[in-house]
């Protein structure tokens, strides 16, 4: 694969790739998953963590621009993320 860059996240097809990784999340992955669902328990994982980087980026830039959020925009943002549309009425 010559060019990764012409899928989003979480899309295109699978590439064998080699990482290192300590001996106890190799055994902590294997005891969840076994060796079948190594790799996409893995992949699921780097997913996250490139959505987390994304939210870190976007949130730092609202507050450069807007300053901090208050607290109840993050009680609002917390209930939608939990899918609580009862709080993000009263948090609002």
């Amino acid at each position: 694969m010559s060019d990764d860059s012409t899928y989003a996240v979480g899309e295109g097809p699978t590439a064998n790739v080699s990482v290192s990784l300590h001996a106890g999340n190799i055994a902590a992955v294997r005891a969840r998953v076994g060796k079948r669902g190594f790799s996409a328990y893995v992949d699921a994982a780097v997913q996250r963590q490139i959505e987390q980087d994304n939210l870190a980026e976007l949130t730092a830039e609202h507050e450069a621009e807007h300053g901090s959020f208050s607290r109840a925009e993050v009680d609002a943002a917390r209930a939608l993320l939990r899918g609580d549309a009862d709080s993000v009425g009263n948090a609002a």
